[in-house]
């Protein structure tokens, strides 16, 4: 059954966050932490399988709950979003804070990195001023002993006052000595004796104010100490999920709100308002944080960090950081369109296969030749297509983001281009959602909820499409290859593509700011917001976990999505090709129809329609092509790109033709899938077609000036 709101307190959440219960007897637990410690790992290493995720009720922020069986108890993990603090300035930082505070789990879980100890200890100290149901989890021992950090888990457990385990996570036998002092916590064998928070005298005597009125209302539900802090503090949000969580508004208690008002009225007098108030709290709480970090953690060697702060040196250099960015941006994409050839080829010869065994089947027995077509070379073989077409290089494409993002780089292309983001009045956090975006656009706009500001959300949202999803690599690469790399033989011609490719994405990165600039002018006009971002440590990638995580999680997540919608569009395309109006069919007089405003943007009738039924799938623009070229009542595929190149010049294709192409796919509405991602994460149909509408118009201008410029000057 699920948990109540009056067991978990998650009322907070405007409605029952629903954990699922095997056994009365089951154990909630809470795990949190900074962003990278591996809290992540932990979780996915206790709960494998025996997992699930959702979203936060009322958020667009995702949540992940877990059940581990330990010494036959069932314990039930939720990773809650990582944070460096439970004085929330965001929304995954309130969720944090909310579920820890007002969630009740039975044990929360602090995960912090061993070879920073120092500064994830204010976290813990944080919430140990909420709970003492509390362990911590030194997470990174392996990684510590190797820069020669030594931490004492018994002396920082004996001045924290509650169980602390040291953990590698990726290693079963830590987890175990973890989960052990979970158990002993959750059935009360351990009794925490946890460190006393004391602040200066002039704050103290304030907090004992109101402590002793709000004491009697708070009926043992929460701390009164920690609550006269907050109400003192006067966090607003904060103050809000309290009293939702209670089931009464603090603030109409008058003893009460008389306590607040005196007691803030003594620390203005001595002159310590309510900004010299917070500071004077957050910095006690470092300085304790740094005395027992101080007193536990001792170093081999102070100079640790050198290696990664040379490696920094470079990547992010305003000299080197951009050559280095674009370097390992083209060998990621060499890597893709050389790798993705031969298992692509393969795929697509046993997919076809099974659709010659269908066309034997349906003819044996004897249904009519449009049912054969409908089923089989419409819906079936559209489907064939985006499978074969969009898996391999999704298959490569995706393991090879996450080696990186597991190395530590993807922080460090947020840094490089945070300032050119600032400039165009966006956030430097778009960066990492556009990096997302090179796999699937849908999953870039899901990875826009690490922006906070909603308005520089909506901006990374409506511009994501601007970086090429993994659908559109197929039309560019054929393209490029065909048009302009085509000419030189042998292996340098990959590398030749993959440099042309790289022109492009940079185009697309220069278009994101660019439409960035006038959307903070114009429909979302505002100044950057300002973000904590860090660099985190490099480290060894876990090469196979990355590899099942990145197949399993995004390849066949997003695949399934695509071929959702890939099957009803398969209908559709063979309806359109086989049914006629006279001597032609719909597809065709839908082309002529578009063909005078085409040709404007440099394309041509069955070009413009080929990406209108590409919508669904963009993986089928190029076969849909050469089905309308060649008059064919189903999409086809050519042997080679010569065949096709010699196809697509027989019908006016010319360079300028080829650049067009080039830059209206770059620039074009977003698939289906990316808008129906974008009309759930900002729940709102005006800004699923503002987001439809800008990159269209966007690519339609840029093509007619392109074009016309070209004629203009008489180079076609």
């Amino acid at each position: 059954m699920g948990l109540t709101n009056k067991s978990t307190g998650t009322g907070i959440l405007e409605k029952e966050l629903k954990i699922d219960k095997t056994t009365p007897n089951d154990k909630i637990i809470a795990l949190g932490g900074n962003p990278n410690v591996g809290k992540s790992t932990v979780f996915n290493n206790l709960t494998g399988l025996n997992q699930h995720t959702g979203n936060w009720p009322g958020k667009t922020v995702t949540n992940a709950q877990g059940n581990y069986f330990y010494k036959n108890n069932n314990f039930i993990l939720v990773d809650i979003p990582g944070t460096y603090s439970l004085m929330a300035n965001s929304v995954e930082e309130e969720i944090a804070r909310d579920f820890i505070c007002f969630g009740n789990p039975d044990i929360t879980v602090i995960v912090v990195d061993a070879t920073c100890l120092e500064r994830n200890l204010n976290l813990v100290i944080q919430t140990l001023e909420i709970t003492p149901k509390v362990v911590v989890c030194v997470n990174l021992m392996d990684e510590a002993e190797r820069k020669g950090i030594s931490i004492n888990l018994k002396e920082l457990s004996k001045h924290l006052g509650v169980p602390v385990v040291g953990t590698s996570a990726v290693k079963a036998k830590s987890l175990n000595e973890l989960m052990d002092a979970v158990s002993d916590v959750a059935s009360n064998k351990i009794t925490p004796n946890t460190i006393n928070i004391v602040y200066e005298e002039l704050i103290e005597k304030a907090i004992s104010k109101v402590e002793d009125e709000v004491k009697p209302l708070l009926q043992d539900r929460l701390n009164p100490r920690w609550v006269a802090l907050k109400l003192i503090d006067g966090d607003k949000t904060l103050i809000a999920s309290m009293n939702k969580y209670l089931d009464m508004n603090l603030t109409e208690e008058d003893a009460l709100m008389s306590q607040i008002h005196e007691a803030r009225a003594f620390l203005n007098a001595e002159g310590i308002d309510s900004d010299v108030f917070r500071d004077k709290i957050v910095s006690h709480l470092v300085m304790t944080a740094e005395k027992v970090s101080s007193m536990v953690v001792s170093f081999k060697n102070e100079n640790y960090n050198d290696r990664d702060r040379k490696i920094d040196k470079y990547l992010t250099s305003k000299k080197f950081g951009f050559p280095l960015m674009i370097f390992l941006l083209s060998v990621v994409f060499w890597i893709t369109i050389t790798g993705a050839n031969v298992p692509s080829a393969m795929l697509a010869d046993g997919l076809f296969w099974i659709e010659d065994k269908l066309t034997l089947f349906f003819t044996s027995l004897g249904t009519p030749p449009w049912v054969h077509g409908l089923l089989v070379t419409g819906v079936y073989r559209t489907l064939a297509w985006v499978v074969s077409v969009m898996l391999p290089p999704m298959a490569i494409f995706f393991p090879l983001f996450t080696l990186l993002e597991d190395l530590g780089y993807l922080p460090r292309v947020a840094f490089n281009l945070d300032n050119y983001f600032k400039k165009a009045c966006a956030c430097g956090k778009q960066a990492l959602t556009m990096c997302m975006g090179f796999g699937c656009n849908a999953a870039g706009i899901i990875g826009c909820r690490i922006i906070d500001s909603p308005r520089e959300r909506l901006m990374a949202i409506i511009t994501n499409n601007f970086v090429p999803c993994n659908g559109r690599f197929p039309t560019l690469i054929a393209v490029i290859t065909m048009f302009f790399a085509g000419a030189i033989a042998g292996p340098f011609q990959s590398v030749v593509s993959a440099l042309i490719l790289t022109g492009v994405i940079i185009l697309g990165v220069v278009m994101t700011l660019t439409i960035s600039k006038i959307l903070s002018k114009t429909l979302l006009k505002g100044i950057p917001s300002t973000f904590t971002l860090e660099l985190p440590p490099y480290r060894k990638p876990q090469i196979g976990k990355v590899i099942v995580r990145s197949i399993f999680d995004r390849t066949l997540f997003v695949l399934g999505r695509a071929v959702v919608v890939a099957a009803p569009a398969g209908l559709v395309i063979w309806t359109m090709a086989n049914i006629y109006i006279g001597d032609l069919s719909i597809l065709t007089h839908c082309a002529n129809f578009f063909d005078p405003f085409a040709r404007l943007i440099g394309l041509d009738g069955y070009i413009l329609m080929a990406f209108i039924l590409g919508f669904p799938a963009n993986e089928i623009v190029i076969p849909i092509m050469i089905m309308c070229y060649m008059s064919a009542g189903s999409m086809l595929e050519l042997d080679s790109l010569a065949q096709l190149r010699d196809l697509l010049v027989s019908n006016g294709w010319t360079s300028l033709t080829a650049v067009c192409v080039m830059l209206f796919s770059l620039m074009h509405w977003p698939c289906a899938t990316a808008c129906l991602t974008i009309k759930k994460e900002t729940q709102s149909f005006k800004w699923m077609l503002i987001s439809f509408l800008v990159p269209t118009i966007t690519g339609i201008v840029i093509c007619f000036i392109v074009a016309n410029t070209v004629r203009f000057i008489g180079l076609i």
